[in-house]
């Protein structure tokens, strides 16, 4: 069974950092994609970011491109999300997720992910 644990969130004023952690069970954290989404009040769950299984390759969503940085630890089987400039509109629960296996590409689908944290806050005041 896998699971994944993410810690990290926080209160913020607008343009401080937060860096996300992302704790994975399992000794196979390496062999995944991971990506990061988030889901504001009110609305629908969003892709964020996603690294592949070497960390090698990274895609980001337009709304965060040059704010935020993905990142992964094998040895510590984490994942990071590192969030500079932080705006107001960032303020969500931000969830990780391991994508499936075999998976090739980088996504931002939801679906094509299937394990999932419990999430953490994340708000930046203005």
């Amino acid at each position: 069974q896998v699971q994944l644990v993410e810690s990290g969130g926080g209160l913020v004023q607008a343009g401080g950092s937060l860096r996300l952690s992302c704790a994975a069970s399992g000794r196979t954290f390496s062999s995944y994609a991971m990506g990061w989404f988030r889901q504001a009040p009110g609305k629908e769950r969003e892709f964020v970011a996603a690294i592949s299984w070497s960390g090698g390759k990274t895609y980001y969503a337009y709304s965060v491109k040059g704010r935020f940085t993905i990142s992964r630890d094998s040895a510590r089987n984490t994942a990071y999300l590192q969030m500079n400039s932080l705006k107001p509109e960032d303020t969500a629960v931000y969830y990780c997720a391991r994508a499936q296996p075999n998976l090739s590409y980088l996504t931002d689908y939801e679906s094509l992910y299937d394990y999932w944290g419990q999430g953490t806050q994340v708000t930046v005041s203005s």
